[in-house]
């Protein structure tokens, strides 16, 4: 309930913000009318973004708390008490966003269902690969009558790894991901000279190529600066998207890890460009 409020505060917001600027400065100063639309769109845009990223760390987060979960179910176990017995022990602890998956998992054992089931749901509701492969092997190994002290070792043994190769990823890639922000914001300063130091002498000069051409009779409509910019506007907004994707793409292995560098890259795009032409052009 309170994410739906958010997007309507973020939507009405926006229409609003869009609405005043329309009527007071689309005819009096187009720009200016560009650049706080753009604001009104990040407004709309931004809570369904949070929410993302919000989803996003909770998925990490469960990740992380399973690896705790699984080395205190071994403990469990290893000390002779059943597995099943070892997880209904553990409901009561905090393992963060993973909490109540924990405890629905313990409240499914203790009313009689068979571990398998349990597993399964488990895996399906917590939406993590990591979690669904180590349940799975849990799982198997329950059934096929193995020492699975042993099993639950290897498995927080490989969710470890997993988590460790993560983390050092991210942070060998960090110089990568800083350098990839500053390759793109010398990218928007080039743009940005050659639509107001260079653009204008290439139109001036297509304007008199243009009257040399109508004065021989040849009907010729000139190149305005406004056309130029165009494209580099279109190339800076491809640019932004595809950069971020990437960025996410070599931190986090992930295209869905690009989401949040796109969103960033293109806010930076569309308010430095809208936010020029409304102050300086």
């Amino acid at each position: 309930m309170e994410i739906k409020i958010r997007y309507f505060g973020g939507l009405v917001l926006g229409l609003v913000a869009a609405g005043v600027s329309y009527y007071y400065l689309y005819e009096e100063s187009r720009n200016l009318f560009y650049f706080i639309l753009v604001l009104s769109l990040i407004a709309f845009v931004l809570p369904f973004m949070v929410a993302f990223l919000t989803g996003q760390k909770n998925q990490r987060e469960k990740e992380a708390k399973f690896l705790e979960f699984s080395r205190d179910l071994v403990e469990g176990v290893k000390s002779g008490t059943p597995i099943n017995k070892s997880i209904i022990n553990l409901q009561k602890r905090d393992y963060g966003s993973l909490t109540p998956h924990v405890r629905k998992l313990a409240n499914q054992i203790y009313f009689g269902i068979n571990l398998d089931s349990a597993f399964t749901t488990f895996a399906k509701e917590t939406k993590s690969k990591v979690i669904s492969r180590a349940m799975t092997l849990i799982s198997q190994a329950q059934k096929a009558g193995g020492k699975i002290e042993s099993i639950l070792t290897s498995v927080s043994s490989s969710v470890k790894q997993t988590e460790d190769l993560r983390k050092e990823r991210k942070s060998s890639v960090y110089n990568l991901v800083l350098q990839g922000y500053i390759i793109f914001m010398v990218f928007i300063i080039i743009m940005l000279v050659l639509e107001y130091a260079i653009l204008p002498l290439a139109a001036e000069f297509s304007e008199n190529q243009i009257e040399g051409l109508n004065a021989g009779n040849t009907a010729t409509e000139p190149l305005t600066q406004e056309k130029f910019a165009m494209p580099l506007f279109v190339m800076l907004l491809v640019q932004s998207v595809f950069a971020g994707l990437v960025i996410g793409k070599v931190s986090e292995g992930s295209i869905f890890g690009g989401v949040k560098h796109s969103f960033l890259l293109t806010t930076i795009t569309l308010l430095v460009v809208t936010g020029t032409r409304a102050f300086l052009g």
